[in-house]
């Protein structure tokens, strides 16, 4: 939910953490009016929380009077995060809500050159199981997980296309697989309107599966998360239904979605 819709349990946290996002929606830095102006706050609410955020390092005005920045320490702390973010900790109660919620098999992969690399996977109940592994590979252009990180970690024509470049084809694992880079670029704009990608048993006979994007506040995706199952299970209006649904989960993850 974006900052500022529902009713914080502590207001001067929630007051901080907005200025902060606003300062960071800008490289040019913001003064105090119009830090108050755009957060309609009192002036001397603004300048109080900014002079706590200044003496922990995680705001910083170079100039007296002139605009605030982030600061350094709150740079740091991101980066630290990231250098040692476990995507398989994070982001596996995401997979067991949404397994128990549907009881099919749940992915989370990586990107790796023209491979997804699964990371970690929670299976259903139903007796007929996946032949996934975790740290198994298979190709991004015929995967659910791996459609869905190409659509967004190449977002124009041009990207995908010199993606594509490096590789000497597209494998066809089955008879429905995307062999074309046209009409691979066709589906990842389809994708990107959509919200979520698509596997109409382009990688396995008999198997579909639907994938969203995690992005975790960047502009690219660190991963991707998908549910797979029969075909038998996976009716075309299913797969709608849940393409919708995991689209809305992540969204709600707070940090899960794009910068």
């Amino acid at each position: 939910m974006p900052v500022g819709e529902s009713e914080s349990p502590v207001e001067s946290v929630d007051r901080a953490l907005r200025i902060l996002a606003l300062i960071g929606e800008t490289g040019q830095g913001l003064t105090l009016d119009e830090l108050a102006g755009r957060l309609k706050m009192p002036k001397s609410t603004v300048h109080r929380i900014l002079g706590a955020l200044k003496h922990r390092g995680f705001a910083a005005q170079p100039e007296p009077s002139g605009p605030y920045f982030l600061g350094t320490e709150l740079l740091a702390t991101a980066f630290r995060f990231y250098e040692a973010l476990d995507l398989r900790a994070l982001i596996r109660p995401v997979l067991s809500g949404l397994r128990e919620e549907f009881n099919e098999t749940v992915h989370m992969a990586v990107l790796e050159g023209n491979e997804v690399v699964y990371q970690d996977k929670v299976e259903t109940s139903h007796s007929i199981r996946m032949t996934s592994i975790v740290g198994g590979r298979n190709p991004a252009h015929s995967t659910g997980v791996g459609k869905a990180l190409l659509a967004w970690t190449y977002p124009t024509n041009e990207a995908l296309r010199a993606w594509a470049s490096q590789y000497p084809s597209l494998e066809r694992r089955t008879g429905h697989t995307l062999t074309s880079v046209a009409r691979l670029v066709e589906e990842m704009r389809v994708i990107r309107e959509r919200g979520f990608a698509l596997d109409m048993e382009e990688n396995e006979v008999g198997v579909r599966c639907v994938g969203v994007p995690v992005f975790l506040g960047r502009s690219a995706p660190v991963a991707a998360i998908s549910v797979t199952a029969p075909k038998d299970r996976m009716s075309t209006g299913r797969m709608g239904d849940l393409g919708a649904t995991l689209r809305r989960r992540i969204a709600e993850e707070a940090g899960f979605g794009p910068a």
